[in-house]
């Protein structure tokens, strides 16, 4: 049976899922009626919320996978892949759906059953709303990734909802007929902004970027604050989507014996461990004051 935080995000994957398919085919079937490409752009952007929470579903599932022969870091890194496919979806539905929208903008088209759009449009915020509520609460528990990325989907959704109901209001009250494909515009323009940021911060995973400098301060600290330790260098990390990795060396009294130093070490890894939701930690034992080549003195 998984850990909590494990059946979490699997759990807020297969709703994120479920909710996508309902809430675009609504926006399909409100199009349909109404011919707003407001709507059609929202529509589009539920569809690649279809397709990214596919694609969360297989990523999650598959990062939740132990420790094997040929993965013996885990499986963490596939929400990573599994968010930069979402930045990639959600690049091309903007750029299609931009060129589409500056099409309409030049010769727009009269709107029908507006009242009927509206309403589908309050209802899907809401729905988008609550779906939002409910992955920030799984990402706080679990940090996963990809159910982070998911729910910049959804954000965006129910941005992308208020746009179109804000063309649609003043289509209906004012008649402005270009306020449809302006909002559609906006919306695209949006879409590739927050494409922009999912792709980063995936890149920064698969790429194995250090963790912030903050992390990194309080790594150091609680090293140092367990007893026998006195000094720490060559410190790496690395986030692996599910977990974070840790490796350092720390330095000790060269005169106590290894099953002391062994104890220190163990010490020094726990101290780290507590820091995050899930880590590896590796500590090298070293004699304090010894003279080697140092990875801290290369990156000098």
């Amino acid at each position: 049976m998984p850990p909590p935080p494990a059946g979490l995000a699997r759990t807020a994957s297969l709703v994120s899922l479920l909710v996508a398919l309902i809430l675009v085919s609504i926006k399909l079937w409100a199009w349909l009626a109404t011919g707003s490409m407001a709507l059609l752009t929202s529509a589009a952007d539920g569809l690649v919320d279809v397709l990214a929470s596919l694609v969360t579903l297989v990523g999650v599932r598959y990062a939740l996978r132990p420790v094997d022969k040929g993965h013996r870091y885990g499986h963490g890194k596939a929400e990573a892949v599994a968010a930069f496919i979402q930045a990639l979806l959600l690049t091309a539905a903007g750029v299609g759906l931009g060129i589409e929208s500056g099409g309409r903008l030049l010769n727009p088209q009269p709107l029908a059953q507006l009242g009927l759009g509206i309403w589908v449009i309050i209802a899907s915020t809401c729905a988008a709303g609550g779906l939002v509520l409910m992955q920030t609460y799984v990402v706080k528990r679990t940090g996963s990734t990809a159910i982070a990325a998911d729910r910049a989907h959804y954000i965006t959704d129910v941005a992308v909802n208020v746009a179109v109901l804000v063309a649609l209001l003043l289509d209906h009250l004012f008649g402005w007929s270009r306020a449809d494909a302006l909002g559609a515009l906006g919306i695209s323009f949006y879409m590739l902004w927050n494409a922009r940021g999912m792709a980063a911060d995936a890149l920064k995973q698969l790429l194995d970027r250090e963790l912030d400098a903050a992390d990194r301060k309080r790594i150091r600290a609680a090293v140092l604050s367990c007893p026998g330790v006195q000094g720490i260098h060559d410190l790496r990390t690395r986030n692996g989507g599910d977990r974070v990795f840790v490796e350092f060396h720390v330095e000790v009294d060269g005169a106590l014996t290894v099953d002391v130093g062994h104890d220190i070490g163990d010490a020094a890894e726990a101290a780290v461990r507590g820091l995050f939701t899930r880590a590896d930690v590796t500590a090298h034992l070293e004699p304090a004051g010894i003279v080697d080549e140092r990875l801290d003195d290369l990156l000098k």
